[in-house]
C-alpha cells in the first residue's frame, strides 16, 4: 500500500512541477488534488480556483508552493489511515516528503488529529484567498492592476520544449563530426595548406548544419498557447451571457520560442475584445437575423518568410464613422483631410483610443489596442492590421517576419569600433551603411541632427555622445553612419568605423545590468578572438524618441 500511495502521490507532485514549467495543465492538477469536489465556506478561494482552471489567473510560486503542501498533507493523510486501520503508526515514520517540504517526524496522535481534521485549500493558501476575495465581482476593476496581472501572466517563460529523438541524434552525430574535424585539424598543423582547407571547410559546414538543428530545436507549435485560450474564451463568455463558437486553426505552426512566448498576452487582449466588444449578446444577434451562437476565430498560418496570427468575429464589426468622430474628438485625425476605411480603422491602434462606453473587468480598462501593437513591433517587429465590415465582423491580422533573430543565440552582426572600443550591431535592424557628407547632416534648433540618406531624412544618433565616449574621429565625412529600422522608425547610428560583418553568439548578463545603467545594451557578444557589447537598437531609438518627446512637452509649458 506504502509504495502505490507514494507512486500516486509523486505522479500529482510531478504534472504540478509541469505546470510551473509549462503554465499549462492546472485544471488537471486541480482535480487530481480533489479540490474540484470540496465543497468550501469561503467564496474567495472558489473564486480563485475557478480564476485558475479558466486560465484567468496565472500560475505563480506561492500557488504552486500550495499546491505541493497539500500534496503533502494527502500524503500524510493516507499514511495516517494505513496506520490507524492497520494499528500501527509505522507506516508514518517511512513517508517521503515532498522535494519542497522539509522531513517530518510525527507522533500517531499528530496523525490521528490529521484524519481527523484535513487541511483545506483555504488554510494552505491565506495569500491566494485574500487576492481571490479582492477579484469578486462587486468589486470595482482596477485598470493598473488588471493590466500588471495579464503582463505577470504573460511573461512567464517556456522554460521546456519536447525534441523529437531523431532530431537530437542529429545533433550528437553533427557534434561527433565537429570533434573529428577539429582533431584533424590541430594534429595536422600546417604540414598541408590543401587538407587545412578542406578541414576549415568541412568545420564549417557542420557548424552551419548544427545551428540550424539547433535552431530547429527552438522551435515550440503554436498550440502550447492557443490550448489555455479555449478556456479563456469560454469562461469570458459564460460570464458576460453570450453563446459563441470557439475555432482555432494552425495551431500545429511552430515558431521560435521567444515568438510564442511574446504572442500570449497580445492574443489575450484580442480575444477579449473580440468576445466582450466584437460579438452581440444573442437578442441582438437574433435581431440583426443571426444565429445566437457566434463564432470567434483564432488561426495561423506561415507564408513565405512571415507568419500571421489571426482573431476573427461575426459580431458587430467596426464603426468607422463612430471611429472617426472619436478620433477627431480626441484630436488624432484631421477634419479638413478626406480618410479611406482603412485608415479610419487604423486610429484603433493608437495610444489612449478606446470607443467602449463602460468599463468592465473584460474590455475598456485602460489597455488599448495599442499595447497590443508596441508588443508586437518592439518585441518581434511586427505589424497589425485590422479588416472590418460592419455587422458582420471584424479580424486583427497579426503578421511577423521569421528572419528575426532572438535577443540571445547566434546571430550576423556588424561590429564596428566606437572611440576605440568595439561594439556589435545585430543585422536584423540594419538598413544600410552610409556614409554622410558634411552637408548632409542639419543641426534643428533643439540640438537634434538630421542627416539626408539618399532623399531621405533620418534623426542622426551619435553612439559615441550616448555612451560618454570621445569619438577617435572628428570629421564626421570620414565616419560611418548605420541606418537601422525599428518599426515604422528610421535612425541613422553613427560610429567611427564598420570593420565587418560576422556571426557573433550573443549571450544575456549574469548580473541585472539594464537596472544599473541606463544605456542601450542588449547582453555580451562572443566573436572568437574576443567580445564585446551588443548594441540594442530598438532601445536607443525608444530612449531618442523620449527625449524628443519631453522636449517637446517642456516648451509647450
Amino acid at each position: 500500500m506504502q509504495d502505490s500511495i507514494i507512486q500516486c502521490i509523486e505522479d500529482i507532485e510531478q504534472q504540478i512541477l509541469e505546470v510551473d514549467a509549462t503554465g499549462q495543465g492546472v485544471e488537471a492538477v486541480v482535480d487530481a488534488l480533489g479540490l474540484s469536489c470540496m465543497q468550501l465556506s469561503s467564496a474567495g478561494v472558489i473564486a480563485l480556483l475557478d480564476m485558475l482552471k479558466d486560465g484567468i489567473t496565472p500560475v505563480n510560486s506561492d500557488i504552486i508552493t500550495s499546491m505541493l503542501g497539500i500534496c503533502e498533507a494527502q500524503k500524510k493523510f493516507f499514511f495516517a489511515l494505513g496506520g490507524l486501520l492497520e494499528g500501527s503508526a509505522d507506516a508514518l515514520a517511512k513517508i517521503k516528503t515532498a522535494p519542497s517540504a522539509p522531513a517530518v517526524e510525527e507522533s500517531e496522535e499528530d496523525a490521528a488529529k490529521a484524519f481527523e481534521e484535513p487541511p483545506t485549500a483555504e488554510a494552505e493558501a491565506p495569500e491566494e484567498a485574500e487576492a481571490a476575495e479582492e477579484a469578486k465581482p462587486d468589486a470595482k476593476p482596477d485598470a493598473k492592476a488588471d493590466a500588471k496581472a495579464d503582463a505577470k501572466g504573460s511573461a512567464a517563460a517556456i522554460s521546456s520544449i519536447r525534441v523529437a529523438t531523431d532530431r537530437l541524434d542529429r545533433v550528437i552525430e553533427l557534434v561527433g563530426k565537429l570533434m573529428v574535424t577539429y582533431a584533424v585539424i590541430a594534429q595536422g598543423g600546417a604540414t598541408s595548406m590543401t587538407q587545412m582547407a578542406s578541414s576549415l571547410r568541412e568545420l564549417d559546414n557542420v557548424i552551419t548544419r548544427l545551428q540550424q538543428e539547433v535552431n530547429a530545436i527552438r522551435l515550440v507549435p503554436l498550440k502550447q498557447i492557443f490550448m489555455p485560450m479555449h478556456r479563456l474564451v469560454k469562461s469570458l463568455s459564460q460570464k458576460i451571457g453570450k453563446k459563441l463558437d470557439f475555432e482555432v486553426k494552425g495551431d500545429d505552426l511552430a515558431l521560435d520560442k521567444t515568438i510564442v512566448e511574446s504572442l500570449n498576452e497580445p492574443l489575450v487582449h484580442l480575444l477579449r475584445n473580440a468576445v466582450d466588444r466584437g460579438l452581440e449578446d444573442p437578442e441582438g444577434r437574433k435581431a440583426a437575423g443571426k444565429p445566437e451562437s457566434g463564432t470567434v476565430t483564432l488561426s495561423a498560418w506561415r507564408k513565405g518568410d512571415s507568419a500571421f496570427i489571426q482573431v476573427s468575429d461575426d459580431g458587430r464589426g467596426l464603426d468607422p464613422d463612430r471611429i472617426l468622430a472619436k478620433a477627431l474628438e480626441k484630436g488624432l485625425a484631421d477634419p479638413d483631410k478626406e480618410y479611406e476605411t482603412e485608415e479610419i480603422l487604423q486610429f484603433v491602434l493608437q495610444s489612449g483610443f478606446s470607443t467602449a462606453e463602460k468599463i468592465t473587468d473584460v474590455s475598456g480598462r485602460g489597455v488599448g489596442m495599442d499595447a497590443v501593437v508596441n508588443a508586437i513591433k518592439v518585441a518581434l517587429d511586427g505589424e497589425v492590421s485590422i479588416k472590418s465590415t460592419l455587422g458582420k465582423g471584424a479580424s486583427f491580422t497579426i503578421v511577423i517576419p521569421l528572419d528575426r533573430s532572438a535577443n540571445e543565440g547566434i546571430v550576423d552582426a556588424l561590429v564596428c569600433k566606437v572611440g576605440g572600443d568595439t561594439f556589435i550591431m545585430p543585422s536584423r535592424d540594419v538598413v544600410e551603411i552610409y556614409m554622410p557628407r558634411r552637408n548632409d547632416v542639419v543641426e534643428l534648433p533643439d540640438g537634434r541632427e538630421t542627416v539626408d540618406v539618399r532623399g531621405e531624412i533620418h534623426s542622426l544618433l551619435r553612439l559615441a555622445d550616448l555612451l560618454e565616449l570621445t569619438p577617435e574621429i572628428d570629421n564626421i565625412e570620414m565616419a560611418q553612419a548605420i541606418v537601422v529600422r525599428v518599426g515604422d522608425y528610421k535612425g541613422a547610428i553613427l560610429v567611427d568605423e564598420v570593420l565587418r560583418q560576422q556571426q557573433v553568439v550573443i549571450t544575456g548578463f549574469t548580473v541585472p545590468v539594464q537596472e544599473i545603467f541606463d544605456i542601450p545594451i542588449l547582453g555580451y557578444g562572443m566573436m572568437g578572438e574576443s567580445d564585446a557589447l551588443v548594441i540594442n537598437a530598438e532601445e536607443m531609438i525608444q530612449q531618442f524618441q523620449e527625449r524628443i518627446a519631453k522636449a517637446a512637452d517642456s516648451s509647450l509649458t
